[in-house]
């Protein structure tokens, strides 16, 4: 059964959340603060595979502290804000915490379960590479990106990747030197189906610079391409693959 955590202070809309992501086949544990969701992960070990988190919540943690909290505990798992029109700042704090995407209230049941289903695509499909379906490492430069078991090195040394990330670097790492557009990146990473912003790309590049530049904000690497998306500008040198 596919497992998620529901946290959103107010009755009415959490209800509605929990009742349409059940309908669509998810099994969801309601929680009314930032505290109690961090209760019910820890009750359940962790085994969630999505957490929609409400950025407005009483309590010491509001649903960005718990978006933080959650990543720093786990980078597998996926991550979804609900956010107000007026919250714009919030969406990308959200975003720059780890969170995968976000929703604007007030949404519909349809547009609520195509966001959870194609996040759950996602963490569903690192965790099937991660058993062995995937068995390549990709070298650029001094970075490899291990498909087999979902890690990332810089000189030798790991670097925590969320799974939105970590389909970002493949990308470049499969396309080096290529210029790829928001949009492509968007559909490639998102899926074809996804009705956001592409600025969320923008959000995820700003993240991934911080951790794979030596310099954020005079990026080598990750190279922006004005007027069209971004070029990893480091080229494979070596693949590999186990026997």
């Amino acid at each position: 059964m596919k497992k998620i955590l529901v946290a959103e202070d107010e009755q009415n809309i959490r209800e509605f959340v929990v009742i349409n992501l059940e309908r669509a086949g998810y099994r969801a544990y309601e929680a009314e603060n930032g505290d109690q969701a961090l209760a019910l992960y820890d009750q359940e070990k962790g085994a969630f595979d999505i957490a929609v988190l409400d950025i407005m919540m009483p309590g010491s943690h509001d649903g960005l502290a718990v978006c933080k909290e959650l990543r720093r505990r786990n980078s597998s798992i996926g991550i979804i804000m609900l956010s107000a029109k007026t919250q714009e700042m919030d969406k990308v704090s959200g975003l720059m915490m780890g969170a995968d995407d976000y929703v604007t209230k007030p949404f519909s049941p349809s547009e609520l379960v195509a966001r959870v289903d194609a996040v759950y695509r996602r963490v569903a499909l690192a965790a099937e590479n991660k058993e062995g379906a995937l068995r390549d490492e990709l070298r650029s430069g001094e970075f490899s990106l291990n498909l087999r078991n979902r890690s990332f090195m810089k000189g030798g040394a790991p670097i925590e990747l969320t799974q939105v990330e970590f389909q970002i670097m493949e990308y470049f790492f499969s396309n080096p030197g290529t210029a790829l557009a928001r949009g492509d990146i968007l559909r490639h990473v998102w899926g074809p189906s996804y009705v956001g912003e592409e600025k969320i790309v923008d959000v995820n590049i700003r993240r991934l610079r911080m951790k794979v530049e030596d310099e954020p904000s005079n990026p080598k690497h990750i190279v922006t391409v004005w007027g069209l998306g971004y070029r990893w500008d480091a080229s494979v040198t070596n693949v590999t693959a186990d026997p």
